[in-house]
């Protein structure tokens, strides 16, 4: 599509649009559709999104080579590494622009699907090309050296149980899962880890537990979370648990668990914003 500019010359109006295919090891290849002159040198810029209140960082530029009509071509290589958090993706180069916004196409994300397994290159490096609320393309990328895979939950009346892999640290002796209450007056609860052969592991945290000794919140009080951390052994680092290796890069609503309710307060596993698992403890509402 395009439309006159002040001068009476063809001008093109409509957003470049990038389609995405992420492989294995975190290699993206991106196809940009944007009708540009033929004499233009635009390249995809991955700017990291700031947190709130902090200035802008230093974005990534890849160079984007004709690969068609109106087609341009990128490959974001493995090294070096994005940190961790959400990269938006815009062009530069366009005439009159400084960068614009570039929209979502199709992502092929078919070789996350599969997850990690016992071979999995650590640091643990995951980019995962995702549409933003307002109809961006943005890639959620994570970087940890070490990393706790999770795998199933399964619920009971008061507790969950939770499978999980570990990567770049082994299982040693002591080897417990902690759970860490959020807030100034925080608080901890371990939980026996069991091995289940190679660096799969499991554990169960019972509901209780966590709200013994003014572990839950009082009525009318806000909730309580607990984080989820692994201790691989005694006197080690400790590991957050987080599901990270697959396609999805905002699991909090869509793994949505159901809730037991003990007494006065509900308890369920949640996911966090950056994919991490914890556990929410709060008042019943009454009926």
């Amino acid at each position: 599509m395009s439309d006159r500019d002040g001068d009476g010359t063809n001008a093109p109006v409509e957003k470049p649009c990038g389609e995405v295919t992420a492989e294995e090891e975190g290699r993206l290849v991106l196809h940009v559709r944007w009708p540009l002159p033929a004499s233009a040198h635009p390249r995809l810029l991955l700017q990291p999104r700031p947190k709130k209140g902090k200035p802008e960082g230093t974005g990534r530029y890849v160079e984007l080579e004709p690969a068609g009509q109106d087609r341009w071509r990128a490959v974001v290589e493995t090294a070096p590494a994005l940190e961790e958090g959400r990269w938006d993706a815009y062009v530069v180069g366009a005439p009159g622009k400084e960068r614009t916004p570039l929209l979502p196409g199709l992502r092929d994300l078919r070789a996350l699907v599969s997850g990690g397994g016992d071979d999995r290159a650590t640091p643990v490096a995951v980019r995962i090309p995702y549409a933003t609320k307002d109809g961006r393309l943005a890639v959620r990328a994570w970087w940890r050296a070490t990393h706790a895979e999770a795998g199933r939950i399964v619920l009971a009346d008061s507790s969950m149980t939770v499978t999980a892999r570990l990567f770049g640290v082994r299982l040693g002796d002591g080897a417990t899962a902690s759970l860490n209450r959020r807030g100034k007056d925080s608080a901890v609860r371990e939980f026996a880890l069991r091995a289940e052969g190679g660096q799969d592991f499991s554990f169960t945290v019972g509901y209780e537990e966590l709200m013994a000794e003014g572990g839950g919140p009082g009525a009318g009080e806000a909730p309580v979370v607990w984080d989820v951390y692994v201790r691989p052994a005694t006197g080690a680092p400790l590991i957050r648990v987080a599901r990270l290796l697959d396609d999805i890069a905002d699991r909090k609503a869509v793994f949505v668990y159901p809730a037991a309710e003990l007494g006065g307060v509900s308890a369920r596993p949640y996911y966090t914003f950056d994919n991490d698992l914890s556990v929410e403890v709060a008042p019943r509402l009454a009926r």
